[in-house]
């Protein structure tokens, strides 16, 4: 079996948003699974001295039309620009590690949950009780759920989960790693599906 694809990504990301409705399905093509890393970009940014897109001169208005016309691009008919833009992540990020640990599967399903949540019905995930549930729609215990956002294990696990990301070069979200060939953004899919076909070039 194949190594998984390496998915990392920031619940306030649009593009890894995007991304993650087109993942999986890149993945079983090359009968790949993936693994998710929800990863804080904040903390990244202060490591390269970049900012959100869409508060950056120019790039921020060009931004805003380039997601929405990402979104019809890529099929994604779904995706609306949230009013509260860019958000905090640490406590739907925290759910997901905490959750990934216990049962990856519903995991996987709480990150798309939370991730619609914020990009098509325009809710707040960074409030924990927000995030929660959302989390217990989905099956999760929303009291250990709640508990686990304020868990300092859990906290740490977050950490790491962001220090492992910047020692392995990732700097943004969406970013994927195929068998150790790092690939930043929705656009460089259709390189990392020739990789995944022909074992890089």
């Amino acid at each position: 079996m194949s190594a998984p694809i390496d998915f990392y990504f920031d619940f306030s990301s649009p593009y890894g948003y995007l991304a993650s409705e087109k993942i999986e399905a890149l993945a079983a093509k090359h009968g790949r699974g993936v693994d998710w890393h929800p990863i804080m970009l904040g903390v990244i940014f202060k490591q390269t001295g970049a900012a959100p897109l869409t508060m950056i001169p120019l790039k921020g208005d060009y931004s805003r039309r380039d997601m929405a016309r990402s979104a019809r691009f890529h099929g994604v008919e779904a995706f609306r620009m949230p009013s509260k833009f860019p958000i905090p992540s640490q406590a739907p990020a925290r759910i997901v590690l905490w959750q990934k640990q216990r049962g990856p599967a519903l995991a996987v399903n709480l990150i798309h949950a939370l991730y619609r949540a914020f990009f098509v019905d325009d809710i707040d995930i960074s409030a924990p009780d927000i995030a929660v549930a959302i989390a217990a729609k989905c099956g999760v215990d929303s009291a250990a759920a709640r508990a686990a956002i304020d868990d300092p294990a859990v906290k740490d696990a977050l950490k790491q989960e962001n220090e492992q990301a910047i020692a392995r070069g990732v700097f943004g979200s969406p970013f994927i790693v195929v068998d150790e060939e790092p690939f930043w953004g929705l656009d460089r899919f259709d390189q990392a599906e020739r990789w995944l076909a022909t074992g890089g070039w």
